[in-house]
């Protein structure tokens, strides 16, 4: 009896794991990417409302032109556990994890694979990290991809964040994780280098937009630390400057960074892909690349 013909599902799946099992050194290093994922508000913003998503857009188009991205992997700062996990799902769910918002804000989607093989080596080279099919897609995640790669064919997936971790931690995870950027894996921190929410959200009530002013001099003090490569410094935030537990008063948002600087080496450059200062309060937009080019 001669066998039915593969579906178009079970092709594409056939098709996806054979590729990731290919997965080889490349030629040129990939791009670390910190990158803020906005705020809610700006989601059903389009690319000419919003400067931002259009930064993204534009970066997205570089990035597939000059190098061959097989898989992106984000480490978001909305996936909050205790010890670190990698989603192996292939199929990733959208989440909608803000709440209150008109019904517009639930009707976008993204729709990317997942990459199992990808994930599972990461449990290889960390194997105290975790597998799990529990998470998808978060808000520090999706509205960013649907710009910087807007038709959803390079598979993604998360890694969380381990909320009761020390800063020094996540640093050091960074950087044993620099292995698949010679495979092709493109990893995104996804984060805010200034994230206030409980002093925003004040200020919104008094119907005030209108940032604080001291978001400014932490900003430009987070860029020097940055540039003068002074990790040190950025890891011991909380104490480093007199407005780090103002600016940073939780981690979530913040650590990401810690992924994209550990996977840094003495040979990249830093390169400023945004830097607008953000027009609400006790927030940063500014996001970089990390390249070798």
């Amino acid at each position: 009896m001669a066998l039915a013909p593969l579906s178009l599902s079970a092709m594409n799946l056939f098709e996806f794991e054979n590729a990731t099992r290919k997965l080889s050194v490349q030629s040129k290093k990939m791009p670390v990417l910190f990158t803020s994922h906005g705020n809610p508000m700006n989601i059903p913003l389009t690319r000419e409302e919003h400067p931002f998503w259009n930064t993204l857009f534009e970066l997205g188009k570089d990035l597939q032109k000059n190098y061959d991205v097989k898989a992106v992997v984000v480490v978001s700062a909305h996936w909050l556990t205790r010890g670190t996990f990698v989603n192996i799902s292939h199929e990733q769910t959208q989440i909608y994890d803000y709440y209150g918002f008109p019904e517009n804000y639930y009707d976008i989607k993204y729709q990317a694979t997942g990459a199992p093989t990808i994930a599972h080596e990461i449990k290889k080279i960390i194997p105290a990290v975790e597998e799990t099919t529990e998470w998808g897609l978060d808000h520090g995640a999706w509205p960013m991809l649907m710009h910087l790669f807007p038709d959803a064919k390079i598979p993604v997936f998360e890694m969380s964040l381990d909320y009761y971790a020390k800063p020094s931690y996540h640093y050091e995870l960074g950087k044993q994780l620099k292995s698949l950027r010679d495979k092709g894996v493109l990893i995104i921190g996804s984060g805010s280098l200034i994230h206030n929410l409980q002093i925003l959200r004040e200020k919104f009530k008094n119907n005030d937009m209108k940032p604080f002013g001291w978001e400014l001099e932490y900003d430009a003090w987070i860029k020097k630390q940055i540039d003068e490569r002074n990790f040190h410094a950025i890891i011991n935030y909380e104490t480093s400057h007199a407005l780090g537990k103002l600016a940073v008063p939780t981690p979530d948002h913040f650590v990401p960074v810690l992924y994209s600087l550990g996977l840094m080496d003495k040979d990249d450059e830093v390169k400023y892909f945004y830097e607008k200062a953000a027009n609400i309060p006790a927030f940063s937009d500014r996001s970089f690349i990390i390249s070798n080019s």
